[in-house]
């Protein structure tokens, strides 16, 4: 359905939480969290999302996610089978599930439910297209790279 055009890489433009009143309410990664989505054509995927600096962690919030799987879209929405995963969120091994909720040029966005003391919660995450990368041949890349020995 959507797959072929979600490939790429994408970066976190909003993450909140909405209750069932749809309320915004801040997301466990503080008020202005950045990360990384990659999608690869061949199934693999990647995700990293932190807090700022700035933002305090508390004992229910970690300062970061990140994990690894495979991925595929089914039914509208987006499943990610986690292979590798940060300690403290105990994802290995599961499937992530989140609706496909807004999906155009450039952009994503990503919802998946649950309840929490009895309260339904919702967790947006917004993301937008990453500009290309593409370093022109004989130019220098524009992050510090350690060359590969051959």
């Amino acid at each position: 359905m959507y797959s072929a055009d979600m490939v790429g890489v994408w970066t976190l433009a909003a993450c909140y939480e909405r209750d069932d009143e749809g309320r915004h309410l801040e997301g466990p990664l503080g008020p202005d969290p950045v990360g990384t989505l990659i999608y690869t054509a061949d199934g693999h995927v990647s995700v990293n999302m932190m807090r700022t600096s700035g933002t305090v962690s508390t004992p229910e919030a970690s300062d970061s996610v990140g994990y690894a799987g495979t991925w595929r879209v089914e039914d509208g929405k987006a499943v990610h089978t986690i292979h590798i995963t940060t300690p403290l969120n105990g994802w290995a091994g599961t499937e992530q599930v989140r609706d496909i909720t807004d999906f155009r040029p450039g952009h994503l966005r990503l919802e998946g439910s649950a309840v929490i003391e009895g309260k339904r919660r919702t967790a947006v995450l917004e993301w937008r297209r990453a500009p290309s990368a593409a370093v022109a041949p004989g130019a220098r890349p524009r992050h510090n790279v350690r060359p590969q020995a051959a």
